[in-house]
């Protein structure tokens, strides 16, 4: 996992990436496969605590918790489980479910889109940050190849051939740069 200052020469106004990607204060949000918690300090603030955040991972969840506690925001409740377990774990409805930067290595992609789809409310939103295709060097951090293997990156029409069978409709694609853009679908009722 890198850390904060690889985060933030990605991405060094997070809540601006979260408004432009249509996040709002009265939302409800899950923050799916959260890590570390870059977006989750943000998040909660930008919702006022109405954020769920899961991760497979507790220690990264620990780290987030951190964040969202040094940035003084709350969160709802905080999930320690595999992102394929969603619907056991989410008994509640949400309006917008964010997957930032991982979409790329989900083994079952069509599965983890279904199980969003039934998350979320009524004309709800998904949105997915993700690298442009582009090999690793032309992705340079600190002067370093990132990312992806480009095998794994996905192109926004790739991405919507994956998402728009389980129920959802590109709405929008929002140029995140350097190097990732957030294609955002909204539920079809």
């Amino acid at each position: 996992m890198p850390d904060r200052a690889w985060w933030a020469a990605l991405w060094p106004q997070p809540q601006q990436v979260l408004r432009s990607i249509g996040i709002t204060a009265d939302m409800t949000v899950l923050d799916l496969c959260c890590g570390d918690g870059y977006f989750t300090a943000p998040l909660a603030k930008l919702v006022q605590g109405k954020v769920i955040a899961l991760d497979i991972d507790c220690a990264m969840l620990e780290r987030a918790k951190g964040e969202v506690a040094k940035a003084g925001a709350a969160v709802q409740r905080w999930i320690c489980a595999d992102a394929m377990a969603l619907t056991t774990q989410l008994k509640e409805s949400v309006d917008f479910v964010l997957l930032a930067n991982t979409f790329h290595g989900v083994p079952d992609q069509t599965g983890l889109v279904r199980l969003v789809r039934t998350v979320l409310r009524p004309h709800g939103a998904l949105a997915l940050i993700n690298w442009h295709p582009a090999d690793r060097k032309e992705t340079p951090v600190f002067g370093q190849a990132r990312g992806p293997k480009l095998e794994l990156r996905l192109s926004p029409p790739a991405v919507a051939a994956i998402v728009a069978p389980a129920g959802f409709q590109l709405a929008r694609l929002i140029e995140l740069p350097p190097y990732h853009y957030a294609a955002v679908f909204t539920a079809l009722p």
